[in-house]
């Protein structure tokens, strides 16, 4: 239990730092209170010691007695499922059903590929169990648990190399009585191993997406819980006592001890930094729709912001066909970074991805062992990364090397260096075009119609090329883009979701039972925000889940707590104006389906805001000039440094935009303007 002291220290105390540990730089954001000022930088991660990376980094910078809160991001969940390195799970779940999460579904990733085989679920066969229970469609118990049977399952797991329980019932999200027993049973059997019951983890139906996400929870268990304990530890260890929040695949942020029990929210964790920020972001300069493109040394990752909301999702795969059915930012992510490697297969072709340098050894260009060449070893040859401006000066690439790496490619595909780059960058554009399309293609989006939001330290230098060749009308590139995900955790609200599936249909629809179980999600969700240490001023969002009786999908209704008046009418009147605005139809009198029930709590912290820009009297500046690479050739380029650009100041491409950690391209195609907030805004020149 937090106390309110926690919250009165977390409100009067200088900083709020937001840290992004991401696969090659670990990065940093402080805001400090007594003077709305935002400082940013960054760290080149430890490899398997993220802890180190973020001590390191907060050394000299901010005084830990001056630190309110430490909000961190972290890659640990993701990275445990992408390499498989979890928990060793068993399996519980009613007689009859233990092959659910091998049998997964019908459906298939390629429908003409007759060698593709179904993903291996994150649990062995031979330590899946079942147990004699039965609970029907109503909720109701017609088969009792039988004790002996899951004590028995307790020895089976006694004494095996299984580090972590998962339990699914059948409809056990109508009636959790027999899980929540079966848990008492194994805590006494087993108290040293974790349990994860569905009703906890994701209470609704669809029995193999319900098996899947709690197995997913249960094979994080151990490895989550473990790593909050030590970074609490050492981050004490090390002078940062200030109170730590971990930000969730929601966008909200919660109590290490809080994500150790549900891992599985932090499947996007360090993503979702980037949408809170881009929302803010959007709200700053009017932009009703907006596509990001978060790019890092790694990976890729792309959300939208329409009229001010972040697009979430409960229908997240760890890979295709392993689901997890948790609310969270609908982000895709992409193997293409900044130190994606480039390589030629078999047959001759030039690949860039996903493998990444990380950051040991790192791109070439760092001179740390790296040999292969990649993305960053490309924008180095080609002049648009500086060597002697890399992270503002702080650390220096070396040119040769990144020559050497690149030409070791081109030697291969008889291209000159020159060639080669530009072939590297185009891939990687091409890849980045396909995660754009494909957000657009399946939201039923008009890409014209938005903004492109692109941040990360690898973001900015694609932008130019990729809204020339989507035909967007312009890009935005915000204030800190490197560590513009690490800027969103300071604009994270403590957030608690909570669902629970229910069928009811319009002709049998029971309004006080809807408003109970209501009224139930919402005092969870505040309970558990309460115990975090927030008790004022929290927001309540309501949601149905509904179809048209029949129907495969469910969609999303935002409702009032109460629901309505009556006997539910003005929902189905509701449902159909919105069924019509996202399928274009609705069918009057048609019999309608509730499904579930979903309530968001959240707590507004006091969040930083930008400042105008000084107003620019005369033209700018270049610092320097120098040959760049662009499609169309090498061009005699000036280099701005984005200190020096005010508001008001328009640019000309070609061009290049210099800061501390990364580089905006501008096309001769196309100028870029600095808005009053000091964002850089890209514009097709046209005529």
């Amino acid at each position: 239990m937090i106390t309110v002291g926690y919250e009165e220290r977390r409100h009067c105390v200088r900083y709020t730092v937001g840290i992004d540990v991401g696969g090659t730089f670990t990065d940093f954001v402080a805001f400090d209170r007594s003077n709305n000022r935002v400082e940013a930088w960054k760290q080149l991660t430890v490899p398997g010691d993220p802890v180190t990376g973020i001590l390191s980094g907060l050394v000299d910078k901010v005084d830990p007695a001056e630190i309110g809160n430490l909000r961190i991001g972290t890659t640990v969940a993701t990275n445990a499922v992408l390499e498989r390195t979890g928990a060793k799970v068993a399996y519980i779940t009613t007689k009859g059903f233990r092959d659910v999460p091998f049998i997964q579904r019908g459906n298939r990733q390629f429908h003409y590929d007759m060698s593709w085989v179904k993903p291996k679920p994150l649990v062995d066969r031979k330590f899946c169990f079942e147990i004699e229970e039965r609970v029907d469609a109503k909720g109701r118990v017609t088969v009792p648990l039988d004790e002996a049977s899951v004590r028995e399952v307790a020895r089976k797991i006694s004494g095996s190399d299984v580090e972590a329980i998962a339990v699914c019932l059948l409809f056990s999200y109508l009636n959790p009585e027999h899980e929540m027993r079966v848990r008492t049973i194994l805590q006494e059997e087993l108290p040293d191993l974790p349990v994860s019951i569905s009703y906890d983890v994701v209470p609704k139906w669809k029995e193999y997406e319900r098996a899947s996400t709690t197995i997913a929870d249960a094979y994080l268990k151990p490895i989550v819980a473990g790593q909050m304990v030590e970074m609490r530890k050492r981050l004490e260890e090390g002078g940062q006592t200030a109170p730590k929040a971990v930000i969730k695949s929601n966008g909200g942020e919660a109590l290490p001890e809080a994500v150790a029990n549900y891992p599985i929210h932090l499947l996007v964790s360090g993503p979702s930094g980037g949408v809170i920020a881009s929302r803010f972001l959007a709200e700053t300069v009017g932009a009703e729709k907006l596509i990001t493109l978060d790019m890092g040394g790694t990976s890729t990752d792309v959300a939208t912001v329409i009229d001010g909301k972040e697009s979430f999702t409960t229908s997240f795969e760890i890979e295709w066909g392993l689901p997890v059915q948790i609310p969270m930012l609908d982000i895709r992510t992409i193997g293409a970074g900044g130190g994606s490697i480039a390589w030629v297969d078999k047959g001759g072709m030039l690949r860039v991805g996903p493998q990444s340098a990380g950051s040991a050894p790192g791109p070439a260009c760092y001179g740390r062992g790296g040999a292969q060449p990649t993305v960053t070893d490309a924008n180095v040859v080609l002049g648009r990364i500086s060597p002697d401006n890399f992270l503002g000066g702080k650390m220096k690439l070396d040119a040769e090397k990144a020559r050497d790496a690149v030409a070791s490619v081109g030697r291969q595909l008889d291209m000159d260096v020159d060639e080669t780059a530009l072939a590297i960058l185009r891939i990687a554009t091409t890849s980045m075009i396909g995660a754009l399309r494909s957000v657009f293609i399946e939201g039923g989006l008009d890409h014209r119609e938005f903004v492109l939001a692109a941040f990360g330290g690898a973001g900015p230098p694609h932008a130019a090329e990729l809204i020339e060749e989507m035909g967007m009308p312009s890009a935005i590139i915000p204030h800190n883009p490197g560590q513009f995900s690490a800027y969103g955790f300071l604009h994270a609200s403590a957030r608690v979701d909570r669902q629970r599936t229910m069928q009811m249909t319009s002709r049998e629809f029971d309004i006080y039972a809807a408003r109970s179980l209501m009224g139930e999600l919402i005092s969870e969700a505040s309970t558990e925000l309460n115990n975090q240490g927030y008790k004022n001023d929290l927001l309540v969002s309501c949601r149905l889940e509904l179809r048209y009786l029949g129907q495969n999908y469910e969609l999303e209704l935002d409702v009032e707590p109460s629901l309505s008046s009556g006997d539910g009418s003005g929902l189905w009147d509701a449902f159909h104006s919105a069924h019509k605005d996202r399928f274009g139809f609705a069918i009057a009198g048609e019999t309608i389906e509730v499904v579930t029930f979903s309530t968001t709590v959240s707590a507004k912290t006091k969040n930083p805001t930008l400042p105008s820009l000084e107003v620019a009297t005369q033209e700018p500046v270049a610092r320097s000039r120098r040959s760049v690479g662009f499609i169309d050739g090498r061009h005699d380029t000036p280099i701005f440094w984005r200190g020096d650009l005010l508001a008001g100041h328009v640019i000309q491409g070609p061009a290049i935009i210099e800061e501390p950690a990364s580089i905006t391209m501008v096309l001769p195609t196309q100028n870029l303007s600095v808005d009053s907030f000091g964002h850089l805004v890209l514009n097709p020149i046209k005529g």
